[in-house]
């Protein structure tokens, strides 16, 4: 209940077309004298599209027109001689008769509004706009009130379905504006997390060409090197909500990131999973690397979930989203990823966080995995859903967009050649880059020279070229602490050579130069950290022309 007062220009002009449809029914009257007056005033009060009534002082109802009935869905009969306020629901019945008696008693002025609930014939409650309005004896003492009253249910229904929309809407930006504000943190200790990996990912492969398997220094360096990739795999879920990390899409198949995911994120025994997949599933276009992380993050959660161990489900499976489809998806073809698990289930209260940064219940958990995994999927134009019930487990399902295209032919992305040859020249503003690049080149079959900044590797570029023994490739940074950055340089590079061959190169970097570095003039992506078969494949599909760049 509450007040809106209506201004008195506003209140005469309600009463002027109340007049107006009364003058007009009078004139169909007006020779019709055996009507009394009382019926008369019966029948231009059913002349309202609202409902009138009349309460007297001892609270019972004296006179209702037409459209009151009809909105409480009693006959006239039913209606006259009872107490009123047996029309109002309990809980706001006591309110109501307070405001009524303040009303007999002047103390609350008639052109007040108030809203309150009435009750149906059939249970049903209706919401009511009231005006009142006060009558007198001949003494001048009040009698009773007559009230007008406009059925806005609807209206508050529609105005209710706003509001949850717009505190979902609310919730939905706020979520967006955490992410945004931990991106741009996450971007910056990402990028140098990455050059640092690089060069002890870099060094951990040289490395192990000069060991052989069996021995104690092998051993140890698969070590190492396992322990940075775990490492590098913390940076991506960081960058997969940074406003930078854009997703490189490539035709991909879901099975084969499907098994991949389980085989890195689940390694507890009393864990096992049930892999289902259809012949006929077809493939995406997405980041293979986002995604693998995005599924590996759902089956992480289901291991933390089981802690006694169990079975988790997960399928793969063809669906179609058409215009009656409830989820935020548009209509077309998509593959739906469910990942169900059998554990302790998560809390209703809890539903709505499980999303957000940090938010966790599990001890020793970091709170980013379902947060990361919610991201990389809504930049792969996707949707992510889950149910959940305690002690039921948990089912989160994944939606991608289905992918038209046919799969390209596999390539062996995992051996290392030597047999590289041609000139490689890396700009990068980190020297340990820089060195262990130079090391890796030089052991793959290249020559290589460095430059810290864009400026100085097209000076290197220039004079290269003017000798006649001109750069095969360049390895560009995006990024750089000082001096000519990575996109600029491309530009320049690209003024004073049309036909370069440019590989971009960045452990975080705005979005457009990695996912569509072909707008750019770049002939291949190269990201951070990378180790030494990685940048022999990309070198060698650069080098041959394999790669056109872009999208």
């Amino acid at each position: 209940m509450g007040d809106k007062s209506k201004t008195k220009e506003e209140l005469l002009d309600e009463v002027a077309r109340l007049r107006s449809r009364i003058a007009a029914f009078e004139s169909t009257e007006s020779g019709n004298p055996a009507l009394s007056e009382k019926d008369k005033a019966r029948n231009y009060l059913d002349v309202a599209g609202v409902m009138f009534i009349v309460v007297d002082a001892d609270e019972r109802v004296s006179l209702i027109n037409k459209k009151g009935c009809e909105i409480l869905r009693y006959g006239e009969s039913e209606i006259i001689g009872k107490n009123w306020f047996e029309f109002i629901p309990e809980r706001m019945r006591e309110d109501v008769r307070g405001i009524f008696k303040k009303l007999m008693t002047g103390e609350v002025e008639p052109v007040e509004y108030f809203e309150n609930p009435v009750l149906t014939k059939d249970g049903d409650e209706k919401i009511i706009a009231w005006h009142n309005t006060l009558l007198r004896d001949d003494d001048g003492r009040i009698t009773a009130t007559l009230s007008s009253g406009e059925d806005i249910t609807k209206r508050r229904e529609m105005e209710e379905t706003l509001s949850a929309a717009r505190r979902k809407m609310e919730a939905e930006a706020l979520r967006a504006e955490k992410l945004e504000s931990l991106g741009v943190l996450a971007g910056g200790i990402a990028h140098e997390f990455n050059n640092l990996l690089t060069a002890i990912l870099g060094n951990v492969s040289l490395s192990k060409m000069y060991s052989k398997p069996g021995y104690e220094a092998f051993d140890m360096l698969l070590e190492i090197e396992k322990a940075s990739i775990r490492a590098k795999g913390l940076t991506q879920q960081l960058l997969a909500f940074s406003k930078g990390d854009a997703p490189v899409k490539k035709t991909v198949s879901i099975s084969v990131l499907l098994r991949d995911s389980i085989n890195l994120s689940l390694n507890v025994p009393n864990i096992r999973c049930e892999l289902s997949i259809p012949d006929d599933l077809p493939p995406v276009v997405a980041d293979g690397g986002q995604i693998t992380q995005a599924v590996g993050s759902l089956l992480t959660n289901a291991q933390q979930s089981m802690p006694g161990g169990g079975v988790i489900s997960v399928t793969g499976e063809n669906v179609t989203m058409g215009k009656e489809s409830a989820l935020p998806l548009e209509q077309g073809r998509y593959v739906m990823i469910t990942v169900k698990d059998a554990g302790t289930g998560i809390p209703a209260e809890h539903i709505q966080k499980i999303f957000d940064p940090f938010f966790t219940t599990k001890e020793g958990a970091g709170g980013l995995g379902l947060t990361s995994a919610y991201s990389i999927v809504k930049k792969h134009g996707g949707y992510i859903a889950v149910e959940s019930e305690p002690v039921a487990g948990s089912t989160f399902r994944i939606y991608l967009p289905a992918s038209g295209e046919r799969l390209p032919a596999e390539e062996d992305s995992g051996s290392f050649s030597a047999a590289g040859k041609g000139r490689v020249l890396v700009m990068d503003d980190e020297e340990l880059v820089r060195i262990v690049a130079d090391r890796m080149l030089v052991q793959c079959g290249y020559e290589a020279e460095a430059a810290e900044d864009g400026g100085s590797a097209i000076e290197l570029y220039r004079k290269a070229k003017e000798a006649g023994k001109p750069f095969d490739v360049v390895i560009i940074d995006i990024v750089v602490r000082s001096g000519m950055g990575g996109k600029e340089m491309m530009e320049k590079l690209l003024e004073l050579d049309p036909d370069a061959n440019a590989i971009v190169s960045s452990g975080y970097s705005d979005a457009p130069l990695m996912a569509e570095y072909g707008k750019y003039g770049f002939k291949g992506t190269l990201p951070k950290p990378y180790e030494t078969a990685e940048l022999s494949r990309v070198l060698r599909e650069v080098i041959k022309g394999k790669r056109s760049g872009g999208q």
